[in-house]
C-alpha cells in the first residue's frame, strides 16, 4: 500500500528530502511505499536540478493540506506564519505531519498537540532538534524509562562553527561570521542563531519531551555570542577552558511543585568536559537520568542530508503505524505527544552556577581587596582573584567564583560598577 505525502518547501531540506525518497534502492522498504503527490513551491518557473514531474508542483500550498488523498503533510518552509496555519489546517482535514520547525513547535506545540490528538494523527519533529542526529524519539521511546535531570547540548551549528574558528585561529567575531554567512552556515540576518533564539527554541522542545510539560517558550532564558573577544577566547585557554553556547535544562533537585531551569548562553567548558571538544558545525546533546547516567548524541546539526535523514525517518514512522493499525482510531501513545500542564520555570536569577569575569580596573592599591569585600557582603564566593596584566593604564583583573546564586552575583556586580576604581567590566561568561 502506498502512501501519499504532501511536501510544503522544496529548499535545502525539501530537495534532500525528496531525493531520498525518489532513490529508494538500499534503504528501509517501507521508502517504497512512500509517494511524492503534491510539492508546494513558491515558484513554478524556478530551475530546479531535481526531476520532479511538473504536474505534482503547485504555488497553492492550501490546496495541499486540504487535499483528500494526501495521507502525510511535510512541512518544510520554516518561519512561524503561514507554517502554523498550514499545519493546523492539514491536522483538521486529518492528515498527520512531519516537521523540521522549532520555532512554530516551541511557541504553538501545546496548540499543535491538543488539535492532533483530537484529530489522531501524529505530528513529529525529530528534525526540528539536531538535524540528523536522533534525540527526540530516543527521549520519548528509548529513554522513556528514566527520570531525566540534565540535558546539556550544543544545538546550532552556526554559532558553534564561529566559536570553534575563534578558538583555532584567534580571528575575531565579526569576521568569523562574515565568513560563516559566505560559507552558507549563516543566514544574512544571522539573530536567530548568534543571539542564542534558535538554540532557545530547540532547549524548549527538548525540556517539554524530557520533563513531559509545555515550556512558555519566553521563559526560556537567552543570551547569545555577539559580545565573545578573541581575548575572551585566550583567557578560557589559559584557564583550561573553551567557549561553548550551551543550552540547558536542569530539573531542580527536591524541588516541590517540580521547577525546571532553562537557559541559553555562552558557557566555559572545562576541556575535559565531552562538550568541549565538540567543534565545527556538529551538534552535541549530552543527557543525564537515572537509572541511565549520562549519554551523549553527537553528529551533524543541519544541512540538507541530516535534516533530510531525520524528515523520512519521521515520515517512515507514521508509515509502519500506518500499516500496523489500519482503522486509524488509536494513537501510538511513544509516538503521540500530550502534555497536559505548563512547567514552572525558575527565574535565571534563582539559578547556582560559576562566574567568570573580567574588569578593567585604576591601577591603585586595594582594588583587589575592594572586589573580594563587594563579593564577601553579597555572599559570593571566590575560587580565584588575578591580576593578569595592563591594558594602557588600567590593570586587568580576572575573577572566577565558586557556585553562587546568579541574583546575588548580579547584586554584587551593579555595586561593583560604582566603585571609582572600575574603569569597565568587559566580560561576564557563566563556567559549566
Amino acid at each position: 500500500m502506498a502512501f501519499k505525502i504532501g511536501l510544503l518547501g522544496l529548499g535545502t531540506v525539501g530537495t534532500g528530502t525528496a531525493e531520498i525518497l525518489l532513490n529508494p534502492e538500499g534503504r528501509h522498504p517501507l521508502v517504497k511505499d512512500i509517494t511524492i503527490a503534491q510539492v508546494g513551491v513558491k515558484s513554478l518557473e524556478k530551475q530546479r536540478y531535481l526531476a520532479l514531474p511538473t504536474e505534482i508542483l503547485t504555488t497553492d500550498l492550501e490546496a495541499i493540506v486540504t487535499n483528500p488523498d494526501i495521507d502525510i503533510v511535510v512541512e518544510l518552509i520554516g518561519g512561524l506564519e503561514p507554517a502554523r496555519s498550514l499545519i493546523l489546517k492539514a491536522i483538521t482535514h486529518g492528515k498527520h505531519v512531519v516537521t523540521a520547525n522549532k520555532a512554530v513547535i516551541a511557541r504553538f506545540g501545546p496548540e499543535i498537540y491538543a488539535a492532533a490528538n483530537e484529530a489522531k494523527v501524529y505530528v513529529l519533529l525529530e528534525a526540528a532538534v539536531g538535524g540528523g542526529i536522533p534525540i527526540v524519539e530516543p527521549l520519548k521511546q528509548s529513554l522513556g524509562a528514566n527520570r531525566f535531570e540534565n540535558i546539556i547540548g550544543i544545538v546550532n551549528g552556526t554559532t558553534n562553527y564561529i566559536l570553534t574558528q575563534m578558538t583555532q585561529n584567534g580571528v575575531d567575531f565579526a569576521d568569523v561570521l562574515k565568513e560563516a554567512q559566505a560559507l552558507g552556515y549563516a543566514e544574512a540576518d544571522p539573530t536567530a542563531d548568534v543571539g542564542g533564539l534558535d538554540a532557545a527554541d530547540k532547549i524548549s522542545i527538548l525540556a517539554s519531551l524530557a520533563f513531559g510539560g509545555k515550556i512558555n517558550r519566553e521563559d526560556v532564558y537567552c543570551e547569545g555570542i555577539t559580545n565573545i573577544t578573541s581575548s575572551d577566547i585566550s583567557y578560557a585557554e589559559k584557564l583550561g577552558f573553551v567557549i561553548k553556547l550551551l543550552a540547558i535544562a536542569h530539573k531542580v533537585p527536591k524541588s516541590d511543585p517540580e521547577i525546571l531551569q532553562l537557559r541559553v548562553h555562552p558557557t566555559f567548558v572545562p576541556k575535559s568536559h565531552p562538550l568541549a571538544n565538540i567543534n565545527g558545525v556538529n551538534n552535541a546533546i549530552l543527557v543525564e537520568g537515572h537509572p541511565l547516567g549520562q549519554v551523549m548524541f553527537y553528529g551533524p546539526g543541519a544541512g540538507a542530508g541530516p535534516t533530510a535523514s531525520a524528515v523520512v525517518a519521521d515520515i517512515m514512522n507514521i508509515v509502519g503505524v500506518l500499516h500496523s493499525n489500519k482503522d486509524g482510531k488509536t494513537l501510538d501513545p511513544l509516538l503521540s505527544s500530550s502534555p497536559q500542564n505548563y512547567c514552572q520555570i525558575s527565574s535565571i536569577d534563582d539559578v547556582y552556577t560559576r562566574f567568570y569575569t573580567r574588569f578593567l580596573c585604576a591601577d591603585v592599591p586595594g582594588v583587589i581587596g575592594h572586589l573580594g569585600t563587594v563579593f564577601g557582603d553579597h555572599e559570593v564566593s571566590l575560587e580565584s582573584v588575578v591580576q593578569i596584566g595592563f591594558q594602557g593604564d588600567f590593570a586587568e583583573i580576572v575573577v572566577v567564583t565558586h557556585q553562587v546564586r546568579e541574583g546575588n552575583f548580579r547584586k554584587a556586580i551593579d555595586e561593583i560598577r560604582s566603585l571609582n576604581a572600575i574603569k569597565n567590566i568587559p566580560s561576564i561568561i557563566r563556567v559549566l
